[in-house]
């Protein structure tokens, strides 16, 4: 079943996988693609696939403890300047996983813009984490009008950048993971460094810190060492942490 936003065209797909027999759910993973600064077209269908193979990985690690995943059709592919759609569109697809599963913990996942429009609409009282991955800020971020972080308070919040990032500038999520850090200190930074902007040359690492990420921001299990590291860690240790190559293979004692 997709449930449809009234008069704004978003939608909230179908679970990407299903729970184990007669496991409740205990919280939800709203995975949000990226989309484009300004356009009024649908979502391109690519947009979606590619996030597919993140989605499924954070279905499989969580199933078993009841974390369901959807991934969040916008309206139109554009952010539209003070409109926000993107935003917009993923403050009511939290509204919905909320109307739908109840009072459980809501995770924000996206990619470039859909990074964006995730650490936008964290403000949202269902929404407990959230995860940026190449998010595509404004330049503005470094004028006096800067992305609000004010939001971001009370939530657990990681954001994942490529070094060369040719698309989504990585000093702005720097900047703007430097300024969170002031209003609220569960906040870390990984850098995954000679990678770009869609992080496939460290696909797997990548997907095991997302996986390892969320599952500890919504459920009562400890972090991975790394992880619990860099959200000790004080600036900027905490928001340049090295993604270490082969990240995964053993992330808990």
């Amino acid at each position: 079943m997709a449930w449809l936003r009234p008069g704004g065209g978003a939608r909230l797909g179908r679970a990407v996988s299903g729970l184990d027999a007669g496991t409740a759910v205990a919280g939800a993973i709203l995975v949000l693609p990226t989309g484009e600064p300004v356009s009024t077209r649908r979502p391109s269908p690519l947009a979606y696939a590619r996030m597919l193979p993140l989605a499924r990985s954070l279905a499989r690690a969580g199933a078993r403890e009841g974390l369901v995943v959807h991934l969040v059709h916008y309206g139109v592919r554009g952010w539209n300047g003070e409109e926000a759609r993107l935003a917009a569109d993923a403050e009511w697809a939290a509204d919905e996983a909320a109307r739908r599963y109840g009072d459980v913990p809501v995770c924000l996942v996206g990619h470039g813009m859909g990074g964006r429009a995730a650490l936008r609409a964290a403000g949202h009282p269902a929404v407990g984490a959230v995860l940026a991955m190449s998010p595509s800020l404004p330049a503005a971020d470094r004028a006096a009008d800067p992305e609000p972080v004010r939001q971001l308070t009370g939530c657990h919040v990681m954001i994942v950048h490529g070094t060369n990032d040719a698309r989504a500038d990585p000093d702005l999520s720097y900047r703007l993971a430097e300024r969170a850090k002031k209003v609220n200190r569960d906040i870390c930074r990984f850098e995954v460094h000679s990678d770009g902007h869609a992080l496939r040359q460290h696909h797997a690492e990548v997907l095991a810190l997302a996986s390892d990420f969320v599952i500890g921001a919504l459920l009562p299990r400890a972090y991975s060492r790394p992880v619990a590291d860099a959200l000790a860690a004080p600036p900027p240790l905490g928001l340049r942490m090295p993604l270490a190559a082969g990240f995964g293979r053993s992330l808990r004692p």
